[in-house]
């Protein structure tokens, strides 16, 4: 199978599915925007079609359809919707309208399954460590746990204000309530971070497109060529890898992208065993 034969011919030789979500993706940006300046910032309807952990007051069940389709800033809607015109017009000319539709939905909605369980396992682990501590509460662990678990979701002088009265009074009933308060806030407010975009669906698109045309090259800042296969091996070991350091800083759900490969290849694998059945 050859490459160039299914090659963009421009921004506007667009396959019908592909043409579709950008414009659906972009309403919804446009929809994002224009309810928040409306609200001057009081609605956020990322906090409404996000998708939230099961756990939150906030989740429902829609809302696994939905995220994809929202977006948190101009560079992350932008980036996306280049890949899906990139690599998404070539896969709908190979698969059709109705297989890459049913792809594009099954990674995205694949990647927000296995972001799920994960945050389910990071979660459990949390409550575990809290609970852990409730045995036995001093303000030194308590600090200590919320450095450890909550990095860059607390406030630092409402800790320290804790920390201090209660090591004023370590035995004192209400301050071990009010830290027991302070840590299920904390979880409670993680849970409530909606995750957002299309990336589960792309990062299923990329693997497609290495898997179908893997000697094809892709350009590195439009300049570094690399084969399809090592660009998507190289991009999953790096999400992979970001995914187990957890760094709580880049705000980026790593294992959400591996999910859609994960399904994307589940998938593609299925339609082939058909194929030769």
């Amino acid at each position: 199978m050859s490459f160039n034969q299914y090659r963009p011919s421009g921004f506007m030789g667009l396959t019908p599915i592909v043409k579709n979500l950008i414009i659906i993706n972009v309403l919804f940006f446009l929809a994002m925007m224009g309810v928040e300046n409306i609200t001057r910032g009081g609605t956020d309807l990322n906090d409404v079609l996000g998708l939230h952990y099961w756990g939150s007051d906030k989740f429902e069940p829609y809302q696994f359809v939905t995220y994809m389709f929202m977006h948190g800033g101009f560079s992350h809607i932008f980036f996306n919707m280049f890949a899906v015109w990139m690599f998404g017009n070539v896969l709908e000319q190979v698969w059709g309208p109705k297989r890459f539709l049913i792809y594009y939905l099954v990674t995205g909605i694949g990647a927000g399954v296995l972001h799920m369980l994960i945050m389910w396992f990071q979660f459990s682990g949390i409550q575990a460590e809290i609970n852990t501590f409730m045995l036995q509460p001093t303000p030194v662990d308590f600090e200590a746990l919320v450095q450890r678990s909550f990095d860059g979701h607390y406030n630092p002088e409402a800790l320290a204000q804790l920390v201090h009265n209660w090591t004023l009074a370590p035995a004192d009933p209400v301050w071990i309530s009010e830290a027991s308060k302070a840590l299920q806030s904390l979880l409670s407010a993680q849970m409530d971070i909606p995750t957002v975009g299309a990336s589960g669906a792309i990062f299923g698109i990329l693997l497609a497109f290495g898997m179908l045309f893997p000697n094809s090259l892709i350009y590195l800042y439009f300049a570094i060529p690399i084969k399809a296969k090592w660009f998507v091996i190289l991009y999953g070991g790096f999400e992979l890898y970001s995914g187990i350091a957890n760094n709580p800083g880049d705000n980026v759900a790593h294992f959400a992208h591996l999910g859609g490969m994960l399904f994307g290849f589940i998938l593609i694998r299925f339609w082939k065993t058909r194929r030769y059945q």
